[in-house]
C-alpha cells in the first residue's frame, strides 16, 4: 500500500504534465457545469413558470435558447488571431460603457427588483454590466500586454486603468447593482494584483469597497436591512432575512445525497430567485453534499486550468486575459455561494454557468471559449491535438480497407 501510493502520485503528475492537460480539463469541466445548471433551471423554475406562464418549460426553453445563441459566439470568438481579438478591446470597452450608461436614462433603462440595470431591446432584456465584465478584462488585458516593459513602475499599472474601470463601476453602482460592482472590483484588484501593483493599493481599496458598501447601505432602507441581517437572517425571519433563512432550510434539508431532482420543497414559493440568485440552495437540497461538493470541484478545475494556461504562456496578452477570466468566474461563484450560505449580503449575483440568465450565460461561455482557445497554445498542445487527429484519421482509413475487403 505505503508503495502503491507513491505510484499513483507520480501517474497523476505525469497525467497533469500532458500538454492538453488544461484543454481536457476547462472543456470537462465548463461541459458539466453547464449540464448541470439546464437540470437545475428545469427543476428550480419549474413550479414557477408552470403558475406564471402555465408551463414548466418556460425558463428552461428561454435558457437552452441562450445556450444556442452563446455556443457559436463562442466557438466564432475562440477562433480569432489574437491580433483581431486584440483590436475588440477599445471598441468592446466603449460598448459596454455605453450600453451601461444608457441603463440610467429614464425611458430606456429598466428596473428590475429595484435595481435599474438593465436594457429592454424590443422583446428582449439585456443586463449591459454582464458584458462589461468581459469588456473591462479584455481592455486591461490588451493595455497591460502592451505596457509590459513598464509594468515595474506602479504608475503605469494604475493608469489609465483604474480611472477607466472605476467610473464603469460607478455607472453599475449608480444604478444600485451592488453585486455585480462587487465582482468588477473584484476584477479590478484581481488584474493589479497579477501585474505587481503595491500591497498598499489593496488595503487603501478594501477600506474604499467598505466605505461605499456603507454609504451604498444608507440610501436604501432594504439594502441596509440585507447587510445588517445576513449574519444572522433568522433575527428578521419573515421581512431580510426571509431569502436566506429559506436557503438555508433548503442547503440543510439536503443531507448527503439529497432529496432528488426536482423534489425541492422550497422552489415551491418560500425561497425567492430560486432558479437564478439562489439555485445553489436548491442544488443543495436536491443533490444534497455530494451534488454541491461536485459543483465546486468542477470550479477548481477551471481555475486550476486557468492559472496553469496563464503560468505556461509566453504571451502576455493571454497571460493577463486568462488570469482575469479566471478570477471573475471564481468571485463570481465565491460571492454567489457565500450569499446563499449566509456568509455575505444577499446582494444579487449569479452562479456561472449555472443560474438562469442570458445575459450572464453568453459572456461566461465566451470567456470560457477564449480560455479553451488560449489551452490550445499551450507548450506541446497544437503537436499533441495533431498527432491525434492524424491517428484518428489513419484508424478511420485502416477501419474503411477493411471494411473494402470485407465486402
Amino acid at each position: 500500500m505505503a508503495g502503491g501510493l507513491p505510484g499513483r502520485v507520480r501517474a497523476l503528475r505525469h497525467a497533469l504534465d500532458r500538454p492538453l492537460t488544461s484543454y481536457y480539463l476547462l472543456l470537462g469541466a465548463s461541459t458539466l457545469l453547464l449540464t448541470i445548471g439546464l437540470v437545475m433551471v428545469l427543476s428550480a423554475s419549474s413550479v414557477s413558470a408552470y403558475r406564471d406562464f402555465g408551463s414548466s418549460y418556460h425558463y428552461v426553453l428561454k435558457q437552452l435558447m441562450w445556450v444556442g445563441l452563446a455556443l457559436p459566439v463562442a466557438f466564432v470568438v475562440a477562433k480569432l488571431p489574437l491580433r483581431v481579438l486584440r483590436g475588440l478591446a477599445w471598441p468592446g470597452l466603449i460598448v459596454a460603457t455605453v450600453l451601461v450608461g444608457l441603463t440610467q436614462i429614464p425611458g430606456v433603462g429598466v428596473e428590475v427588483n429595484g435595481n435599474t440595470n438593465w436594457l429592454a431591446l424590443g422583446p428582449l432584456t439585456l443586463q449591459p454590466a454582464e458584458i462589461a465584465k468581459l469588456a473591462v478584462i479584455l481592455w486591461s488585458a490588451d493595455l497591460y500586454a502592451r505596457k509590459e516593459k513598464l509594468l515595474g513602475d506602479w504608475k503605469h499599472a494604475l493608469i489609465p486603468m483604474l480611472p477607466v474601470t472605476g467610473f464603469i463601476t460607478f455607472l453599475v453602482v449608480k444604478g444600485g447593482d451592488l453585486g455585480t460592482a462587487l465582482v468588477l472590483f473584484a476584477i479590478i484588484l484581481g488584474m493589479l494584483w497579477v501585474v505587481g501593483a503595491p500591497a498598499r493599493l489593496f488595503v487603501g481599496s478594501l477600506l474604499s469597497v467598505g466605505a461605499l458598501a456603507m454609504w451604498l447601505a444608507s440610501t436604501s432602507a432594504e439594502r441596509l436591512e440585507r447587510l445588517t441581517n445576513f449574519v444572522d437572517p433568522f433575527k428578521d425571519y419573515q421581512g431580510a432575512g426571509w431569502q436566506p433563512a429559506h436557503g438555508l432550510f433548503a442547503m440543510s434539508s439536503g443531507g448527503w445525497f439529497g432529496k432528488g431532482i426536482s423534489a425541492s420543497q422550497q422552489k415551491w414559493g418560500s425561497l425567492p430567485e430560486a432558479h437564478t440568485d439562489f439555485i445553489f440552495a436548491v442544488l443543495g437540497e436536491e443533490l444534497g453534499l455530494v451534488g454541491t461538493m461536485l459543483v465546486l470541484v468542477l470550479f477548481l478545475t477551471i481555475a486550476y486550468a486557468g492559472i496553469r494556461v496563464a503560468v505556461r504562456t509566453k504571451d502576455p496578452f493571454v497571460r493577463y486575459m486568462s488570469a482575469g477570466i479566471t478570477i471573475w468566474l471564481m468571485s463570481q461563484m465565491m460571492i454567489n455561494i457565500g450569499m446563499v450560505l449566509a456568509l455575505l449580503p444577499v446582494i444579487g449575483i449569479p452562479l456561472p454557468l449555472v443560474s438562469y440568465g442570458g445575459s450572464a450565460l453568453l459572456p461566461s461561455l465566451v470567456a470560457l471559449g477564449l480560455l479553451v482557445s488560449f489551452a490550445r497554445t499551450e507548450p506541446g498542445a497544437a503537436a499533441a491535438l495533431k498527432a491525434k487527429r492524424r491517428r484518428r484519421s489513419a484508424g478511420v482509413t485502416a477501419g474503411g480497407g477493411l471494411s473494402r475487403r470485407g465486402t
